[in-house]
């Protein structure tokens, strides 16, 4: 590993970022056994996988492991601060005229503690269920928080405009997030997400 993290060349990380992504996809598969998934979710969940994702953060964002590492970062988002990550799903759910509340799959009302197992069943998918859906429910989570963080943002502009700034540059981080993840499950359909 510190051989690759030290190395400057972009061909090589780009190289490793894709096996590993798919090295880990392929293992789980290779023994779907649940005591391997929840290993693999309760070591993501206590040490984050923080090297593994510095290399795919440099992926192209329909890669296998550009998806990774948006899923990483949208649980990583929630665990940090699942009050905040409530308050904008609670109201995107309200705000959005989709069925995107029912794909991510959280309860109603769904505080704190639901979001968290929420992403964390997501997690789950990606390593024992099938992958583009796992990607398309994190997708319409996505989509729901942005749609919760641009209302807030309006709420908020005549008051405190430099908050309303925050939320908008949220929104729009997850909206392409969400356009990102649904087009990686449109390509692992076709089998062509690498």
């Amino acid at each position: 590993m510190d051989r690759l993290f030290g190395a400057h060349d972009p061909a090589e990380a780009a190289r490793v970022a894709h096996s590993t992504a798919a090295a880990l996809l392929s293992r789980v598969a290779e023994d779907p056994d649940a005591a391997t998934v929840d290993r693999l979710v309760e070591f993501t969940r206590r040490h984050g996988i923080d090297d593994l994702a510095e290399l795919w953060s440099q992926a192209p964002a329909r890669s296998l492991p550009g998806a990774l590492w948006r899923l990483y970062l949208v649980q990583l988002m929630i665990h940090d601060d699942p009050q905040t990550s409530a308050l904008l799903y609670e109201r995107g759910r309200v705000e959005i005229h989709s069925v995107d509340p029912v794909v991510a799959g959280a309860p109603v009302p769904a505080g704190p503690d639901e979001l968290v197992a929420l992403i964390d069943r997501i997690l789950r998918g990606v390593f024992e269920g099938d992958f583009a859906v796992a990607l398309e429910r994190a997708a319409a989570f996505c989509r729901v928080q942005a749609s919760g963080s641009t209302h807030l943002a309006d709420d908020y502009e005549g008051t405190e405009p430099e908050r309303a700034t925050t939320l908008t540059r949220r929104a729009l981080r997850l909206s392409t997030f969400a356009g990102d993840l649904s087009g990686c499950a449109a390509l692992w359909r076709l089998d062509a997400l690498s």
